[in-house]
């Protein structure tokens, strides 16, 4: 039987064939409304995947208006199944806390993130994922890191319930993998920045201190702002988030970030020099889960993912920067 009749301009069998299977993954964002999953979305969209975002709440729907939006909780497996069927790629970026809000709530904390990981898990395992892309902390994983830049041989000594969280999940889905074949790559990022992060009470230091300039009003420090953080531009863990959904190396775990060190007084001179203005700082007591350096060392991403952050730090705060200044003109 001819499946392919050749012809003037027409592509011939072997040439079909390699684009049949050059097809893009399908894939679905697990918190595709949130700073980072909408970024992702995003890009996966304009590049051609097949994409879907699935959670709670989209802080900008009219950002994902080319994109399926599924709304619920990962503890509603019903809900969580529509999302993931057919789709290939899992990422799991769903997260109800922050560092400091899940010590204050441990036991909710456990439930409405490893347990509902454990949801998308099994979910996955039985729709037959090909693969799933969990966002970790590179900051919590490692607690107070003896070795700075910190690379994913040091050990994982997490002391606050957001990172041990973080290091239960990343344990489960090794075990997955062993039981049950499924199929997994982990991020652990450092400081994440960029277009379309809201500012929270202890959760995005960037956009609080560009959100406080521009409101002329004072900014929360706990400590006296010599805290060394990694900060890495969105746009080069959207290529890391890429790179490691086509990744076919036998690791599992890399680290994402600048690779780089920066006070947060750095952080806050940077955003006045950029806004031409003098932030007033609310000095607060440091806290007990306060790290005095937090930096990741991102050879590993390097060298088995081809991936290397692209955008200096000004560059990406200036485009953060001119993102608020847009949405301060058009709410």
């Amino acid at each position: 039987m001819t499946l392919f009749l050749e012809r003037d301009g027409a592509a011939p069998y072997d040439e079909c064939l390699s684009l049949m299977t050059a097809r893009k993954p399908s894939c679905v964002v697990l918190g595709g409304g949130g700073f980072l999953g909408l970024n992702l979305c995003r890009h996966l969209a304009s590049a051609g995947y097949r994409v879907r975002a699935f959670g709670r709440r989209c802080s900008f729907p009219e950002a994902l208006e080319d994109v399926p939006w599924l709304p619920g909780h990962a503890s509603d497996v019903d809900a969580l199944t529509a999302a993931i069927e057919s789709c290939e790629t899992v990422f799991h970026l769903l997260g109800t806390t922050t560092g400091y809000s899940a010590q204050h709530a441990v036991a909710q904390d456990l439930h409405d993130n490893v347990i509902a990981a454990l949801h998308c898990f099994d979910v996955s395992r039985k729709l037959g994922v090909k693969r799933i892309v969990f966002t970790s902390s590179g900051g919590a994983i490692y607690g107070a890191p003896a070795q700075i830049p910190t690379p994913e041989t040091a050990p994982a000594e997490p002391f606050t319930a957001y990172g041990i969280n973080k290091l239960a999940i990343e344990k489960y889905l090794a075990a997955y993998e062993r039981f049950h074949g499924v199929d997994y790559r982990i991020l652990r990022i450092a400081n994440l920045f960029g277009p379309f992060q809201l500012p929270k009470k202890d959760y995005g230091t960037i956009a609080n201190c560009i959100s406080c300039a521009l409101d002329k009003q004072s900014i929360k420090i706990w400590g006296d702002g010599s805290a060394v953080r990694d900060y890495v531009f969105a746009d080069d863990v959207i290529a890391a988030l890429e790179s490691a959904m086509n990744d076919s190396s036998d690791q599992r775990i890399f680290n994402i970030g600048s690779g780089q060190g920066r006070t947060l007084n750095d952080v806050v001179w940077s955003v006045e020099q950029i806004l031409n203005t003098k932030l007033e700082i609310d000095w607060k007591p440091s806290r007990p889960g306060d790290i005095p350096a937090s930096v990741l060392a991102i050879d590993r991403a390097r060298a088995v993912l081809g991936w290397t952050p692209s955008t200096p730090f000004e560059i990406g705060l200036r485009k953060t920067v001119e993102w608020w200044e847009s949405m301060k003109r058009h709410p």
